[in-house]
């Protein structure tokens, strides 16, 4: 049974409270996520009425590099829902703080384009603790509806790094990955604020992507962009490629140190298509994704893609 919302959640109370587990002893109140066990049920959530604002669309699209349309970049909804993320995340019976997770695998299914202006339902649930190599995966499972009908889904797998977890089974590939060797088609340049950019327009201000002294402590070397820019990025390189009804799949890899330079490949491979982010310098790969058509949906309420919008 879901949980609705009268209204989105505030972020930056949320971080707030993600951020107290970090203090010692304070996971002991009951109102501070952290007390470890299993992901209990009842934490699913549900927001109504929401509508996009046009002017936030268009911020998120400059930064992600997609054209300016009258219907939702595909990555969008996901900025929708990430306040009901981070409100499950930082409810108090949840077993770890959000701050320092990271986000390893993100499936997206389109089942038809949404509209700029169509009210939206968004439904977050998150799901049961699994073994991994290198600690413990969940993953948040996001709908989002529009009049009664799932017009968007997503899986977002994130990892708690930490514990012995040697016996945890191998992590099977969903997809075979672009070859290495496949020829780049654009190159890209990113600045060291990057991530204080994308957390501008996504709300996403995991320490890790802010700046080298908040990531530093949480075991990365410097802030690292964040994986939904560099997957949104990515489709917006063959955003003209893109069929109105698909599913996108991506894996996260070697996280992308800022600054950087990282380079884009893509190939068909019959009506798929296989794309990949990598280090220009050293080919290492950062994402790896497939796009698969989907049937087009008979909705009569779907907008016609590929309009771009007009000012």
């Amino acid at each position: 049974m879901s949980k609705t919302l009268d209204s989105s959640p505030s972020i930056l109370a949320l971080y707030a409270r993600a951020a107290l587990p970090m203090i010692p002893g304070a996971s002991l109140l009951p109102f501070v996520p952290g007390g470890g066990g299993e992901i209990p049920d009842g934490l699913d959530l549900e927001l109504t009425g929401v509508i996009a604002k046009a002017e936030a669309v268009a911020a998120y699209a400059k930064v992600c590099g997609f054209t300016l349309r009258d219907t939702l970049p595909v990555t969008y909804p996901h900025m929708l829902a990430f306040p009901l993320h981070m409100a499950v995340m930082s409810d108090g019976s949840f077993p770890f703080g959000a701050v320092g997770l990271v986000h390893v695998e993100n499936s997206i299914v389109q089942k038809r384009p949404i509209g700029i202006d169509e009210e939206m339902t968004v439904r977050v649930r998150p799901t049961k603790l699994q073994p991994h190599p290198k600690g413990k995966t969940f993953s948040l499972e996001t709908e989002v509806l529009v009049a009664g009908e799932v017009v968007w889904e997503s899986t977002s797998m994130m990892l708690r790094r930490g514990g012995s977890n040697g016996d945890a089974p191998k992590q099977e590939k969903s997809f075979e990955s672009l070859p290495a060797d496949a020829p780049a088609s654009a190159e890209w340049k990113l600045p060291g604020d990057l991530g204080r950019r994308y957390a501008g327009v996504s709300g996403d201000r995991n320490p890790i992507h802010m700046h080298s002294l908040t990531a530093k402590p949480l075991g990365f070397p410097g802030a690292i962009a964040h994986g939904m820019w560099t997957k949104a990025r990515a489709l917006a390189q063959i955003e003209s490629k893109l069929p109105d009804a698909f599913e996108v799949e991506v894996r996260f890899r070697k996280p992308i140190l800022l600054p950087a330079r990282v380079e884009f490949a893509s190939s068909n491979e019959g009506e798929d298509i296989l794309f990949a982010v990598r280090n220009a310098k050293k080919g290492t790969p950062h994402l790896d994704g497939r796009v698969q058509p989907l049937k087009a949906t008979n909705s009569k309420t779907a907008p016609k893609s590929g309009r771009k919008k007009t000012t």
